[in-house]
């Protein structure tokens, strides 16, 4: 865009199916009250929303994260804090449960959230993710 302006960038996803609608949006909702926590306090409660769920598959992860983006302007927007919550939590509704992760880049700086099974980011260009330094994450814990 000229003149000095931002462009917002959407990502798209292809329509997940209709029973699993309610739940991204219930997932998206959560995930939007939850982002408003201090961090120490959000990492709590998704610590805690993580007992007891098996590790999400890669597959797992993409379809929840695909269904927040699909149902929510803000998980498809720049919301990425909002996004990662909001799959982590879909997919714990679902009796599973990613790897949850936040961090910094500082030259120029910048916060990124993301949600990874083994280690390796869903949905996200990960050389991109690779570029950050991790600061919090949140595990499956059986």
């Amino acid at each position: 865009m000229s003149g000095g302006g931002t462009t917002l960038r959407l990502e798209s996803a292809d329509p997940p199916p209709w029973l699993l609608r309610p739940a991204a949006l219930l997932a998206a909702g959560t995930a939007r009250v939850l982002t408003r926590l201090p961090p120490a306090r959000l990492r709590r409660v998704l610590a805690f929303a993580s007992r007891g769920a098996r590790p999400a598959t890669a597959d797992q992860a993409l379809r929840a994260r695909n269904a927040v983006v699909y149902v929510s302007l803000a998980c498809a927007g720049p919301r990425c804090l909002q996004r990662s919550v909001a799959a982590a939590l879909l997919c714990r509704l679902g009796g599973t449960w990613p790897q949850w992760c936040t961090g910094v880049v500082t030259e120029p700086f910048g916060a990124h959230a993301w949600v990874a099974v083994n280690g390796e980011p869903v949905g996200e260009d990960a050389a991109h993710v690779r570029a950050f330094h991790v600061i919090m994450t949140v595990p499956p814990r059986r």
